[in-house]
C-alpha cells in the first residue's frame, strides 16, 4: 500500500488494511515521515486535562514506554516505566474497576506501538494513550519528576 505525502497537512489517512488505519504524519520540525499503525476504534486519546484529573483522583494508571535514560531524565509525576524496547504487556497494571491504564512516551508514537502490542497480547482493556507525551506535558509547564 502506498502512503500519500503532503507537506502542508499534519495528518493524512491513507488507507485501511485489515482494521488498521495506516497513517502518515509529516513532522516538519524534523523533516521526516513517521508512519504509525493506529488500531481502528481501539485507541482513546487522553487530553492533558483528562490526564491531570485522572492522575489527581487516581483513576488513571500512567505507564511511560520511553527508555530508562529518558525516564530518569524527567517524567510525568506518578508514571511507571515499561520501556517499548523490552515492552512486557504482562507487566502492565492489572485491570481494576474505575481505573484505566494510559500509555505515554515522548510524543505519542511509541505509546501507540505499545498499545498495539498490549492489545495483540490480549489486553483489550488497554486502549488509552496520551498523544502529547512527555514533551507536551513539559511544554505545557506541568510539573516534572526527576
Amino acid at each position: 500500500m502506498a502512503l500519500a505525502h503532503y507537506k502542508n497537512m499534519d495528518f493524512i489517512e491513507s488507507g485501511l488494511y485489515e482494521g488498521i488505519i495506516i497513517a502518515l504524519r509529516y513532522d516538519q520540525r524534523k523533516r521526516q515521515h513517521i508512519t504509525e499503525a493506529i488500531m481502528a476504534a481501539k485507541v482513546e486519546n487522553v487530553s492533558i486535562d483528562e490526564l491531570k484529573q485522572g492522575l489527581a483522583d487516581g483513576t488513571i494508571l500512567l505507564v511511560d514506554v520511553r527508555e530508562p535514560n529518558e525516564f530518569a531524565a524527567g517524567r510525568i509525576p506518578g508514571a511507571t516505566l515499561n520501556p517499548l524496547q523490552k515492552f512486557d504487556p504482562k507487566a502492565l497494571p492489572p485491570q481494576e474497576p474505575g481505573k484505566r491504564v494510559v500509555l505515554s512516551c515522548r510524543a505519542g508514537g511509541r505509546s501507540l506501538k505499545a498499545l498495539e502490542l498490549a492489545q495483540a497480547a490480549g489486553r483489550d482493556d488497554v486502549r488509552a494513550h496520551y498523544p502529547g507525551g512527555f514533551d507536551g506535558w513539559a511544554k505545557a509547564g506541568e510539573k516534572v519528576e526527576h
